[in-house]
């Protein structure tokens, strides 16, 4: 995959969880990371504030409340 095909994405979907990128191109989370982290230096994307797991919940992968969002 390439940065357009994530930028593309993410353009059209306006916010998306690490999880859903990570299924959608079939990609590691830490390899998604760092093609987001360049997105992020040029001011396309943002990270948004972490995601909070509800109280006593366990069952949420890090993965799922971590959100990305298009700026531009």
């Amino acid at each position: 995959m390439i940065l357009s095909e994530l930028q593309q994405f993410l353009s059209q979907h306006k916010k998306a969880s690490l999880a859903d990128m990570q299924l959608h191109f079939r990609m590691d989370g830490d390899a998604l990371r760092r093609m987001l982290s360049k997105l992020i230096r040029k001011g396309r994307v943002r990270k948004m504030e972490d995601g909070k797991k509800c109280d006593g919940c366990h069952s949420c992968e890090p993965e799922a409340i971590e959100f990305y969002e298009w700026v531009c």
